[in-house]
Formats: structure tokens, C-alpha cells, sequence
């Protein structure tokens, strides 16, 4: 990661304009005739071409199966498998054999929570004991999380009879901490999001975290909306588990990484079985790898752990904290402009602190499906439904919204054109 001993500066315009060059798609021409501008990143990250590149060059110069080979190819494929959990763990702050692979991070919160419920029907034995959950003990979430970090605690309650309680919001999408009660002495684990894919709002990890270690509970963090647009830390966050997403990191789709405290991996009991993650195997039982390969059932998506390598080594040449800079000049940009509009609701705070450039509203009589088509026509690109963040939705009292997301190639310009585009959204359907 990129630390300097002074604040971060932003991107000059020199800087931004040879930063995007290395972006091939954003050359792209929209509807109108004019570049895209993109501005969905919160979904999935454009690729610059060296990361285009590095998995090509796999599949035409390296492809292999890892691991297990003994030819040359397979050398070099397991060499490059095994140098891209480096890459992540050294761009986390953490040790290698703390990486987990999986297929996105979705897979990754569903691998502990699952591992949880192996525990509580027996596996692992007595050392999985402090995994197992039934009846008496709690989960909690946030009402601000993504389905992914949703769902799987609610289905694991449903299997063992535990409760499921979620920290509420304050009115502009922020996490209520008034409501850290619900943190009870019987919390086994505490799972939320570093940052909302709705509102942009940052989540107060410190606070969170010491009410869960108030009452010895784990902490899972989704990292999905802010590993791409601040520096990353895990042990500074003081967490317990961590997820990622490839494909929201300038990396490709396919793959995704659970990082877990190596002592919590030795003990959690697998989600999936199968092959490459086994010690011995008898018809009567086996014994598994230890972490993270214990975890790692099946093929991998190697070309792809290769290339998300590549990814964040082009993050950290471009620099953690001055992508951080940038973004907060356009997350003020994005901000001011929304919340000035007549007829348009912003869904989250009104104000830049401790917040990304994800800026999700409502526009007063236009459907958001109706204001993205619109905008598509003006070659903006942006992102309508509700985000997989159904109950964040229901909270502020609107089934969907149109969400603008921006990333370390956004510049003001594009946001003036997205802004003077959704300007004439209300009068292209007869709002005003």
C-alpha cells in the first residue's frame, strides 16, 4: 500500500487523463456518440490493459493445472498461483497462508457462515467449538448491508434456531450507533459492510468492532465497496474476517478472497469438499489440508488470481491514498450537484466526510429504470434497481433507485455531464 508521511493530493490533470489512457473501454462511445461515461464502478471496475494483458499472456504462455505437475508449465502456473496469494496478503497487511480463494466474495461470507453451521452439527471436533451456534446465540448484521452480507446469516439462524438482530440506521443511511445494544453478550458474530453500495456511507468499523469484542464476538467485514478507493488494513481494522472482490479492484470477474486470522482458518470447519483440499481419504473418512487449502475445493480460477495480482499492483503504482484524494473530490463533486437539483432525492448523507463516490437518489415522478435508459441516451452510464439492498430501500421509502459510482478515472467533467444530463431528466418526461 501507498503511505506517505503528508496527506495525499489528488490527481493532476495530467495525471488523471495518462491514467485513463491505460483504461482501453474508456475510448468506448455511448449512445449519443460522445465516450461513456462510466459511472457504475460500485457494480464492476473497468480493467486497465496490463491486467487485460496479464491474463492472456497466462492462458497463452503458462496455462497449467497447480499444484500437482510436474512439467514445466505446471512449475510456472503454480509459481504464479502462489505469488498472487502473496499479492493480496501484502496488499491487506496479512500473510499469505490467511488468503482463502474464492469465486467472488459472496463465497466467501457463505464459507463462514457455513463453517458455522459444520460446527454446531459437529465437525471439526472440539477446536471448531467456539465456531458452533444454536439456539440462544445471535448473529447481528446492519440494516445497510448487501444481500450477500444478508442472507446467508439469516438462512444459518433459520438452520440452528439462533436470532438474527442488525444495527439500524440514522435517517440519512448512516449506522445508528445508539443501536450497538443489540451487540448482546450472547453474539457470536458481528458481520457488515466497510462501506454501503447505496448510500456510500462509511461504516464506524472501531465502534462496531469493540462492542463485538466487548462480548467476545468475531467480526466479518465486506470490503466490496472500498478495497478499490482507500488503503486496506486488516489487522489495523482489528477484524476477524475479511471478503473481496476481484472484480471491484481493476481485476477480473471469477474470482474473489476470504482473508480469515490464520488461528480462526485452523479451526473453522469446510463449506466445500471435494478434491485438492484433502490430506487422505479412506472409504470410510478423510482428513483435509490445513488452511487455506482445506478451503479450496476444486479447480481454481488461476488465470484470474494471476491477473487480480497484476490489479493490485497497478493499484499500489497508482497509489491507495491518492486514489483516495481523488475520489473524495469527486464524491464532493457528485454530492453538491445531486443535492441541488430540484425534484431529486440523494439517499444517503448530504455531505463528503467519511463517505465514497457512491451516490444513489430518487428523481421526483421518473421511474429509476426510466432515468438510467435516459441517461444512457446522454452516454452516461449508471447503475437502477435496488442494489441488492432491498431493506436499505424500504428504510428510506422507495422500491429502487439510480446509483452513480465513480472510481479513480472519474473527473469533474464527466460528473458536470452526468449532472447537466440528469438535469433534463424530469423534463424529458414531463416532471417540470
Amino acid at each position: 500500500m501507498s503511505h506517505t508521511s503528508r496527506p495525499a493530493t489528488p490527481f493532476t490533470d495530467t495525471e488523471i487523463e495518462a491514467l485513463r489512457e491505460q483504461f482501453p473501454i474508456l475510448h468506448r462511445k455511448g449512445r449519443s456518440g460522445r465516450p461513456i461515461v462510466y459511472l457504475d464502478s460500485s457494480a464492476t471496475s473497468q480493467k486497465p490493459q496490463v491486467v487485460i494483458d496479464c491474463e492472456a499472456q497466462f492462458y497463452a504462455h503458462q496455462n497449467a493445472a497447480v499444484n500437482r505437475g510436474t512439467h514445466l508449465l505446471g512449475d510456472e502456473s503454480t509459481e504464479a498461483f502462489d505469488d498472487a496469494r502473496i499479492a493480496l496478503a501484502h496488499f491487506v497487511n496479512a500473510r499469505p497462508d490467511e488468503i482463502v480463494w474464492t469465486k467472488n466474495a459472496t463465497e466467501g461470507i457463505n464459507l463462514v457462515a457455513y463453517g458455522m453451521l459444520n460446527a454446531a452439527l459437529g465437525a471439526g471436533g472440539e477446536a471448531a467449538r467456539k465456531f458452533a451456534i444454536g439456539p440462544g446465540d445471535r448473529i447481528v448484521a446492519t440494516r445497510a448491508e448487501h444481500h450477500a452480507n444478508l442472507l446467508p446469516w439469516q438462512e444459518i439462524c433459520a438452520r440452528t434456531g439462533a436470532e438474527f438482530a442488525y444495527l439500524d440506521l440514522l435517517p440519512d443511511g448512516r449506522i445508528d450507533l445508539e443501536t450497538l445494544d443489540v451487540i448482546t453478550p450472547n453474539t457470536k458474530l458481528v458481520a457488515f459492510t466497510h462501506a454501503s453500495n447505496v448510500t456510500g456511507a462509511i461504516s464506524p468499523v472501531a465502534e462496531i468492532t469493540r462492542a463485538a469484542r466487548e462480548v467476545g464476538a468475531l467480526v466479518l467485514l465486506d470490503t466490496c465497496q472500498s478495497s478499490a478507493h482507500m488503503p486496506i488494513d486488516v489487522g489495523e481494522l482489528d477484524i476477524d474476517f475479511a471478503v473481496f472482490s476481484s472484480h471491484k479492484m481493476a481485476g477480473p470477474t471469477g474470482i474473489g478472497a476470504l482473508w480469515g486470522r490464520a488461528d480462526l482458518l485452523a479451526d473453522l470447519p469446510p463449506f466445500l469438499t471435494g478434491g485438492s483440499m484433502i490430506a487422505t481419504v479412506s472409504m470410510d473418512e478423510a482428513r483435509y489440508l490445513p488452511a487455506p487449502q482445506r478451503f479450496e475445493a476444486g479447480s481454481q480460477p488461476v488465470a484470474q488470481a494471476v491477473a487480480w495480482a497484476e490489479a493490485l499492483r497497478f493499484l499500489q503504482r497508482v497509489g491507495m491514498d491518492r486514489i483516495a484524494a481523488h475520489e473524495h473530490v469527486i464524491t464532493r463533486a457528485l454530492v453538491e450537484r445531486i443535492s441541488s437539483m430540484d425534484g431529486v432525492r440523494l439517499l444517503g448523507p448530504t455531505i463528503d466526510h467519511d463517505r465514497i463516490a457512491v451516490v444513489a437518489f430518487a428523481v421526483q415522478g421518473v421511474h429509476p429504470h426510466d432515468v438510467g435508459q435516459y441517461l444512457d441516451s446522454e452516454s452516461v452510464a449508471v447503475r437502477v434497481g435496488h442494489h441488492c439492498a432491498i431493506p436499505l430501500h424500504t428504510f428510506f421509502g422507495v422500491k429502487s433507485s439510480t446509483r452513480a459510482s465513480a472510481a479513480m478515472t472519474t473527473t469533474l467533467e464527466e460528473v458536470d455531464q452526468f449532472a447537466s444530463a440528469l438535469t433534463r431528466v424530469r423534463r424529458f418526461f414531463g416532471g417540470m
